[in-house]
């Protein structure tokens, strides 16, 4: 599988509330809405707990920058379905409108994105049992 990581950065004029609302429950649904254009086979959002406390040692015990507000993740088949979503008319409208509505709670100059495959080094449910 492709996977695309988007880490979101909202736009300054919006809380950290106001911006995870909008993405879960306008943002969301408008993605779902294209899945079949898009090829896409599976969309995660990863809200931040914007619990300063939380993450304070963490950042600063690794020189840290500003955290993200959100990941996004959208998986495809393979990079084959990505590019034929750019051939598509339905596919490349979708894309127009998804990028539309980001440009409304996503400060898309300082959120970067790319493509790339996932190494599972960890499975859900393994356990370890090293003594």
């Amino acid at each position: 599988m492709i996977k695309l990581t988007f880490c979101l950065r909202r736009l300054p004029h919006l809380s950290r509330e106001e911006f995870q609302d909008y993405w879960l429950n306008h943002h969301g649904p408008l993605v779902r809405s294209f899945m079949q254009a898009m090829r896409v086979r599976r969309y995660v959002q990863t809200h931040s707990l914007g619990d300063a406390a939380l993450s304070a040692g963490l950042a600063l015990s690794r020189g840290a920058p500003e955290p993200f507000d959100g990941i996004a993740e959208l998986y495809w088949d393979s990079r084959e379905d990505i590019e034929a979503v750019g051939r598509d008319p339905a596919g490349r409208e979708a894309g127009r409108v998804l990028l539309e509505d980001e440009r409304k709670f996503i400060d898309l100059a300082q959120s970067p994105l790319w493509y790339n495959e996932e190494r599972e080094i960890i499975a859900l449910g393994e356990t370890s049992h090293a003594r």
